[in-house]
């Protein structure tokens, strides 16, 4: 096993020569003495680079957009205006529905016109804050209990780093 390991080194590290010639003339054009330990290496590094050089195109140009699954900046800022514009037209659309309710029930007289308010109706339409479940969950808890506990050991640094300034 040490003959092998022995030859392999040898071959690696054998001087051998590439030379390009005119086949006309057969006059050198070009001449490099190489071992094989230089062609890998320069293959790697080659490799490598290339590697490097198409990774920083895709990151820093346009080209990004076109990966699957990538979306651009433009697209998610549409995505977001949309979605608060869809919200307000939901809000809109629930505030007539309860109008067109109101209006439906002082035409069926179900309602007196003079109790018929416009304003009044649209705040039925407005959630109530109070419906909505504020108790905070097992693991909120816990974590505000870490942040707390480390906010405290971090505070005595701190006040020894001012101390140690003062003087």
């Amino acid at each position: 096993m040490s003959k092998k390991k022995h030859s392999f080194r040898r071959k690696l590290f054998t001087k051998n020569r590439l030379i390009i010639l005119n086949e006309d003339t057969f006059e050198e054009l070009f001449s490099f003495k190489l071992n094989l330990m230089n062609v890998f290496v320069t293959f790697t590094l080659g490799g490598i680079f290339l590697i490097l050089i198409t990774t920083f195109i895709i990151a820093f140009t346009p080209l990004r957009e076109f990966i699957p699954g990538y979306s651009s900046t433009e697209l998610k800022r549409n995505a977001t205006k949309l979605a608060i514009k869809s919200d307000s037209l939901e809000t809109a659309l629930r505030q007539n529905e309860a109008y067109i309710k109101g209006v439906q029930k002082v035409l069926k007289g179900e309602l007196e016109y003079s109790k018929f308010n416009k304003d009044s109706i649209l705040a039925e339409t407005v959630e109530d804050p109070s419906d909505l479940n504020m108790k905070a969950s097992d693991a909120e808890v816990k974590l505000r209990d870490e942040v707390a506990k480390t906010e405290k050991e971090q505070q005595p640094k701190s006040q020894e780093k001012k101390k140690s300034d003062k003087k």
